[in-house]
């Protein structure tokens, strides 16, 4: 996803591609949360950053102080304001790009996008430079595939209001109906209209679509007809995608091996991450992190396929848990990484509640790959760069890997 985002307005929706250590209704223990996507309507945010005018990203050390968060949220509601809009502009200011305030609603509806679901008409979105917004993907049998919205068409406009210049999380919430930052007025449910000016070349239209409630796919697997490899190709780490990987590898032909595409992953729940780590790994260590200079580290369940020959490719667009996953891979020299270098996402956000059922989830420290590498700004950079024909050459290479038997 390309173009620059605003940088000046308040964060609602910041649901970018944080490391998720979340399990849904846990927030009074203090487990470490994010979110999980980019570009899909159906995703939790957008994953990222806000920029400057010159679309620079802000200083990594920029952090929301909590106190302060609270405390403007504290202050806002005692005046009769909204406590998450001025928690909000709180974090705005401190330039913080990965913190994020969720309304009460907004949180509910997050962890119900934990589990896959959403109510919204099947579009993914991203910004390209100069403002504008195009459709990246199409959920198959959606209300927009119905439609003939196609990747590459022009999102223009979403109920008469236009998408130039706005944030792709912005766009997203449009499309899925939510009520904007701080209002009492419920998220348009599935049934609800909502109506989209398009444009493809020269041809511009309108059309009206209502609103589902859709489940997205995250994990996708190709088996050859005959020798080759497995692919597994992940979107996004939500509930069950460690488990649909493992299926994916017991079923696979120890001939081919394995071809795991992270390409365009922007990452989601790390408890899934490991689990998909699992399944090639047999124990051993994941990733470490830090919560306010705390230490802490994830490791691998026993029993993975230490066999099977790997490869994944990742590219800019690889993030998060994505990111740290790739990571594990290539530190414990359990794969061969091809691509271009990672987005570069490696920090933990820990949510809080505010005193009116709002959720802060602020950054409070980042993570690091087995062999002690940071991920923040840098990424990862694949064993084989490759930036054109990529799946191709990685296909090379895991045919020179031998066989898993």
């Amino acid at each position: 996803m390309s173009g620059p985002c605003s940088y000046d307005r308040p964060r609602r929706y910041r649901r970018g591609a944080a490391l998720t250590l979340f399990l849904a209704g846990v927030l009074a223990t203090g487990a470490v949360t994010g979110t999980w996507s980019d570009e899909a309507e159906g995703a939790v945010g957008h994953g990222i950053p806000k920029r400057t005018a010159s679309g620079a990203r802000p200083p990594e050390a920029a952090t929301a102080d909590r106190a302060a968060v609270e405390r403007a949220a504290t202050e806002a509601i005692e005046d009769g304001k909204s406590g998450s809009q001025a928690a909000a502009e709180v974090v705005s200011r401190s330039g913080d790009r990965w913190s994020t305030i969720y309304t009460e609603g907004e949180f509910e509806d997050f962890q119900q996008q934990l589990d896959g679901a959403y109510v919204g008409v099947g579009l993914w979105v991203r910004q390209l430079a100069g403002g504008r917004t195009e459709v990246s993907r199409v959920q198959p049998g959606s209300p927009a595939a119905r439609a003939g919205i196609a990747v590459h068409d022009r999102l223009r406009a979403i109920d008469g209001r236009t998408t130039q210049g706005q944030p792709v999380t912005e766009t997203v919430a449009r499309l899925r109906g939510n009520a904007p930052n701080g209002s009492r007025t419920p998220a348009a449910g599935a049934g609800t209209p909502v109506r989209l000016d398009l444009q493809r070349g020269t041809r511009r239209w309108s059309l009206t679509l209502h609103r589902i409630r859709l489940r997205t796919r995250n994990v996708t697997v190709d088996r050859p007809a005959g020798p080759g490899p497995t692919r597994i190709k992940i979107t996004s780490f939500a509930k069950g995608t460690g488990a649909a990987v493992r299926r994916a590898v017991r079923g696979a032909s120890p001939h081919g091996g394995v071809l795991l595409d992270l390409r365009g992953n922007t990452g989601g729940l790390v408890t899934e991450s490991v689990a998909t780590a699992s399944a090639f790994l047999d124990g051993g260590l994941v990733a470490t992190y830090d919560v306010r200079g705390s230490q802490r580290a994830l490791y691998a369940r026993r029993g993975g396929n230490t066999r099977l020959p790997l490869v994944v490719l990742v590219d800019g667009g690889t993030m998060s848990a994505a990111e740290l996953l790739a990571g594990a891979l290539q530190d414990r020299g359990r794969a061969i990484v091809v691509g271009s270098p990672t987005f570069g996402k490696g920090s933990v956000q820990m949510p809080s509640r505010l005193p009116d059922g709002s959720v802060a989830e602020l950054t409070v420290g980042h993570y690091r790959t087995p062999s002690g590498r940071t991920v923040d700004d840098t990424g990862l950079t694949p064993d084989l760069v490759v930036e054109d024909h990529a799946e191709r050459r990685a296909r090379t290479v895991l045919s020179g890997l031998g066989t898993g038997t």
